[in-house]
C-alpha cells in the first residue's frame, strides 16, 4: 500500500500541467502560496474529521526543518528561477534527472550498476517526451539557469532520499507546507504583483493543485519513501510526463502520438532493468557456481 501511494503521488505530478493550463494567469510564487496554505489546513481537516487535537506541533529537529522545508520551497523556487533564465524544455529534461539521481542513492551496492544502466534507458524515454522532437542546444548564455535545473533535480532527489530515512512523521509535512507557503508568500510580495481579479476555474485549479500535484502529492510521496519500495518508485517516477502528455491529449489540449508509446516502453525496459534484472542476476551467479 505504501509504494501504491507513492504511485498516486506521481499520478497526481503527472496531473500537474492539466490543472495548470487555467491557473497560468496566478504569478508562480502567489500559486504557490495558494497551494502550500491548501495542503498545510489538510492535516488539520484530518484531524478535525478524526477528532484530534488541532494544535499539536511536530516533533522535527532543526536540521529536519531545514531539510523538509528547503526540499520543498528550494525545489520551486529553484525551478521557477531556471525558466527564468534558460529556455523551459531544457530546464524540464535537465529536471529530470532526479529520478535518476534518487535511484542510485537508494540501490545498494551490489544493484547500482543495474539502477544506473535502468535510470538511464527510463531518461531517454522522459526526454523523448520532454523534447517533443525539438532541437536542443546547449548554449553558455543560459547557464544560469541550466545550474538551477541542476539544483531541481538535486534537491528533490536529495529530499527523497532523506524522506525515506527520518524519523519524522507523515502528519509533519502539513506543517512544513505551512512554512513554505509563508517563504512563497514573502517571495511574491517581493518580486510580484498579486492578481485577485481572476476567473473562477483559476481559483478551482489553485484548490485542485493544493489538493493534489503541489500539495496532497507530498503526503503520499512522503508514504511512499518511508515505507514503499524506493526503487521502484524512482524508476516510475520517469512516468511523469507520460501521464502529463495523455492527460493533456484527453482533455484535447495536445494531441496523443506514438512517441508516448515508444516513452513508455523505455521507461517500463528500464524499470526493469533496475527492478528485476539484480534478482535474475543474483540467481544466474548462483547457478554458474
Amino acid at each position: 500500500m505504501a509504494t501504491a501511494a507513492g504511485v498516486v503521488a506521481i499520478f497526481m505530478w503527472g496531473m500537474l500541467a492539466v490543472l495548470t493550463v487555467n491557473a497560468s494567469e496566478i504569478p508562480p510564487f502567489q500559486l504557490l502560496t495558494i497551494c502550500f496554505f491548501v495542503s498545510a489546513l489538510l492535516i488539520f481537516v484530518k484531524r478535525l474529521l478524526k477528532r484530534e487535537p488541532l494544535t499539536t506541533p511536530p516533533k522535527l529537529s532543526l536540521t529536519q526543518w531545514i531539510a523538509t522545508v528547503g526540499g520543498l520551497f528550494g525545489f520551486h523556487f529553484c525551478y521557477f528561477l531556471a525558466i527564468r533564465f534558460a529556455p523551459a524544455i531544457e530546464v524540464s529534461l535537465i529536471g529530470y534527472l532526479w529520478p535518476l539521481l534518487f535511484g542510485i542513492a537508494v540501490a545498494s551496492q551490489a544493484t547500482r550498476i543495474f539502477a544506473i544502466i535502468g535510470g538511464v534507458v527510463g531518461f531517454i524515454g522522459c526526454a523523448l517526451l520532454v523534447i517533443g522532437g525539438e532541437t536542443l542546444g546547449i548554449d553558455l548564455q543560459y547557464a544560469t539557469g541550466y545550474g538551477l535545473a541542476l539544483a531541481c533535480a538535486l534537491i528533490w532527489a536529495g529530499y527523497s532520499w532523506y524522506m525515506g530515512d527520518a524519523k519524522t512523521q507523515v502528519e509533519d509535512i502539513g506543517w512544513v507546507c505551512g512554512a513554505v507557503a509563508v517563504f512563497s508568500l514573502l517571495v511574491h510580495l517581493l518580486i510580484e504583483s498579486t492578481v485577485l481579479d481572476l476567473y473562477l476555474s483559476a481559483w478551482i485549479s489553485a484548490l485542485l493543485l493544493g489538493l493534489g500535484p503541489v500539495g496532497g502529492a507530498f503526503y503520499l510521496w512522503d508514504i511512499g519513501v518511508k515505507f514503499g519500495n524506493r526503487p521502484l518508485l524512482a524508476s516510475l517516477s520517469f512516468a511523469t510526463p507520460v501521464i502529463s502528455s495523455v492527460a493533456l491529449a484527453v482533455f484535447g489540449i495536445n494531441p496523443l502520438t506514438t512517441t508516448i508509446l515508444l516513452a513508455v516502453a523505455l521507461i517500463v525496459t528500464g524499470a526493469l532493468i533496475s527492478n528485476l534484472m539484480p534478482k535474475y542476476f543474483v540467481k544466474f551467479r548462483t547457478v554458474i557456481r
